[in-house]
């Protein structure tokens, strides 16, 4: 079988005008009757640029001159934006990323969709730097740098960017990629060491270490002992993610606290929590805002992992119940509420994505609805919730477009209003998109 050859790309720059912002922050130009999607390009600048692919249907660039400048552009505060892919905005202004990421929501809900928000919600923003407190850095020896690169990888490549900071991790972790990467390479295991994973509490940080390999009591002493210099709980994990387990100090706990409600959350280093703590707050007194829980209430939550949201709903309404499809979620859940005295909130495990008719919980009233569901949406749950009698549903999303699917499907097919909608953000200086929406329909 004959192997198509890979095209040629030219070696020389281009002048291109942008006209747009893609989806994914990149500028959108056409030459030649084709579409380009540029890397570093802002709407209204002409740049010089060089190719780094051709397809069928569209080309792909990056902005290397910049020949008219937007009113749009600043200076990236970090070295490495550009090279690492962790970020693609910090060239655009703050405000004006906010305002492109409500434009990628309105845009999203009404081409999918077909819907529109009777009103935009302001947008939630929060701090800019050394915001994020969980993240999966990837570990890789790279032997004709003779060193191990900790961090992000480098943007459209598999390989791992060469940093030796980060301005959007916590500093406690993002300021000491260089000190990671120093004690990995004085382990006798140094090629064994494929990622690390960060989980940031209130009062105490976790590193997991994955390794391919057992370590020996040399190396994990070093690991230690870079804990206790820099203040880490140390974990391993050996293989998936049951094998996580503590090695430094005898015990630890990891906990977040959600003042307003007067709520504390413990959690495993390895559980999913919201990367960014202080938009976490804002988001769930936003949620809550919206749908407005009192002591009459019944409230079914979906996707609710470890009570994020459950635990604040328990200290306003009658009653909760919340739904998850992890297990081991589900058991810190219950403990969460235990330990906040929150008896009303009843936790159930179930898989969201199939057919749920036989669940005892699915034959309760409920009059609410708020819904935290992955990046694929709640598609398959979405019909169940349409046929209840429901007066008001919070739809928290990690993506747009699965938002706007949903959308679609709550108002053209079971006849809720989209009162209202709008970002939050969660990630700065990237293109993602987090998002709330409210529906409502009159009794």
């Amino acid at each position: 079988m004959s192997r198509r050859r890979r095209k040629k790309l030219p070696t020389e720059l281009f002048t291109a005008t942008i006209e747009s912002l893609s989806h994914e922050g990149r500028g959108i130009a056409h030459l030649e009757g084709k579409t380009i999607f540029i890397n570093g390009a802002l709407p209204g600048e002409e740049v010089k640029f060089r190719y780094t692919s051709k397809r069928s249907r569209h080309d792909e660039g990056d902005a290397i001159e910049i020949i008219n400048k937007s009113p749009l552009r600043i200076t990236a505060e970090c070295e490495y934006f550009g090279y690492c892919g962790g970020c693609s905005l910090q060239h655009m202004k703050a405000d004006e990323q906010i305002k492109f990421k409500q434009s990628v929501l309105l845009e999203k809900l009404q081409h999918i969709g077909k819907v529109s928000p009777l009103h935009v919600l302001q947008p939630l923003t929060g701090p800019l730097w050394n915001y994020r407190q969980k993240a999966r850095l990837g570990v890789r020896y790279v032997h004709k740098k003779e060193r191990v690169l900790v961090g992000f990888r480098e943007k459209n490549s598999p390989f791992l960017a060469d940093m030796k900071s980060c301005k959007v991790l916590v500093s406690q972790v993002g300021d000491r990629l260089e000190q990671l990467s120093n004690v990995i390479r004085s382990l006798t295991s140094y090629r064994e060491i494929a990622q690390i994973e960060v989980a940031i509490g209130d009062n105490d940080s976790a590193l997991i270490f994955r390794n391919l390999v057992e370590l020996t009591d040399e190396d994990q002493m070093k690991l230690i002992e870079f804990g206790k210099q820099y203040d880490f709980k140390i974990y391993l994990q050996p293989k998936g993610p049951s094998t996580v387990h503590l090695i430094w100090p005898k015990e630890a706990k990891l906990d977040y606290s959600i003042p307003e409600y007067e709520v504390t959350l413990d959690f495993l280093p390895s559980d999913f929590t919201q990367v960014n703590s202080k938009i976490n707050a804002s988001m769930i007194h936003h949620a809550l805002e919206l749908l407005k829980p009192n002591k009459n209430d019944s409230i079914l939550e979906l996707f609710c992992g470890l009570g994020n949201f459950s635990l604040p709903l328990g200290k306003k309404a009658n009653h909760v119940t919340a739904i998850e499809g992890d297990d081991g979620l589900i058991e810190r859940a219950r403990l969460n509420a235990n330990k906040n005295n929150l008896g009303n909130i009843e936790f159930h495990v179930a898989n969201l994505m199939e057919n749920i008719d036989h669940a005892d919980w699915i034959s309760k009233d409920y009059n609410k609805v708020l819904l935290d569901p992955p990046r694929s949406g709640a598609v398959e749950i979405i019909p169940f919730i349409g046929k209840l009698d429901i007066e008001r549903i919070v739809y928290v999303s990690c993506n747009p477009a699965t938002l706007a699917r949903d959308a679609g499907i709550l108002v053209n097919e079971y006849g809720f209003t989209l009162e209202k909608a709008g970002v939050m953000d969660m990630f700065p200086h990237t293109s993602h998109v987090e998002s709330i929406a409210l529906f409502t329909k009159g009794k």
